[in-house]
């Protein structure tokens, strides 16, 4: 979702990041031009840019290759003519999130923890996307000030964990964080918060002074989730970012999405996890494609996705090495890939 048009007295009281943000690139020809590649313009698929538009931050483009079509962070938020693709097995929700939804943007699908929809806004619509059918505005925890949201898991005292997911959760501002944060002390049953955010790779002005004391403030040890895809996210404004956040003690992981054409061979796995390795970054999880409608182009077969897998795991030592995962609607967590491809079920 896209966040309406700030008025002249919200854009005075802007911090840096939301400035960045509001400038975001929106217009696909736009964002072709920026790289000098307005011949490749017949690529774009005006109905894909309509249902799920583009929105990338301009740092984010200037880490881009200027005039190479095939650049893998480019490849990542192009609308292009292969997501209007009809293929079988691709379906609106491919991850069961419609049956795990309890009210108040809550997703309980596992043991210990829940997932909050703390809002559906992101900085940078990513195309393989498993959210991108998401109807954020029936089921967004902050739209009722949290209050649902924290009845429901006031409710369930087996709930030890809470993932403020989206959307993008960081794309609130501080003082809203804050709101549903202090609303959460409140649930006595709660030991952990982890936070998934794409922000600080695609934005990383976001972490600023007033997250950093948000984040200070937490009483509960905080873990943060990072989703680059290709070494080529992270510069040095990203290395400055993790080092703010490592300095207050945040656990910093990353999360990948293993996509065709972007990250699917072992020299560009191993250089994502050395590269997020070096600015302070342990590799999680590398996720096989969710099937979701729209997505098919960026599909590497199991087969391909466990090789690719063996070569890294054969590259570098045991703590680089992300685990290789699939999420299966109903299970109970996410399923190593061999274990899927076998039929049977072990969730980590």
């Amino acid at each position: 979702m896209i966040p309406v048009a700030s008025t002249p007295l919200q854009q005075a009281q802007e911090t840096r990041w939301q400035a960045l943000w509001r400038q975001a690139v929106r217009d696909p020809r736009e964002l072709l031009a920026l790289l000098g590649l307005e011949t490749r313009a017949q690529r774009i698929s005006e109905a894909a840019a309509r249902q799920f538009p583009l929105r990338v931050p301009r740092g984010f483009i200037a880490r881009m290759r200027h005039g190479d079509p095939e650049d893998p962070l480019l490849r990542q938020v192009l609308p292009v003519l292969d997501e209007e693709r009809v293929v079988t097995g691709f379906e609106l929700d491919a991850v069961g999130d419609g049956a795990a939804r309890r009210g108040g943007g809550v997703i309980h699908k596992y043991a210990g923890r829940a997932l909050l929809i703390a809002t559906g806004s992101c900085a940078i619509n990513c195309r393989y996307c498993f959210r991108r059918h998401y109807p954020y505005a029936q089921d967004t925890a902050a739209a009722a000030g949290w209050r649902e949201a924290v009845a429901r898991l006031r409710e369930d005292a087996s709930i030890h964990e809470v993932i403020l997911s989206g959307g993008d959760p960081l794309s609130l501002a501080d003082h809203k964080l804050a709101e549903l944060t202090d609303a959460l002390r409140a649930v006595p049953h709660i030991r952990r918060l982890r936070i998934h955010s794409r922000l600080p790779i695609v934005l990383p002005e976001r972490v600023d002074a007033g997250l950093l004391d948000w984040l200070r403030g937490l009483p509960w040890p905080a873990t943060l989730v990072v989703h680059a895809n290709h070494g080529n996210e992270f510069d040095a404004s990203v290395d400055a970012a993790m080092v703010k956040l490592r300095s207050i003690g945040i656990t910093l992981l990353n999360q990948a999405v293993l996509l065709r054409g972007v990250n699917d061979s072992v020299t560009t796995l191993a250089a994502l996890c050395e590269r997020g390795f070096e600015a302070g970054v342990l590799p999680y999880y590398l996720h096989q494609l969710d099937r979701v409608v729209g997505t098919a182009h960026f599909e590497v077969s199991d087969a391909c996705a466990l090789e690719l897998h063996a070569g890294l795991a054969a590259t570098l030592p045991g703590y680089l090495v992300p685990r290789l995962v699939r999420e299966i609607a109903g299970q109970p967590g996410k399923t190593p890939l061999a274990q899927a491809a076998s039929g049977t079920a072990a969730a980590v």
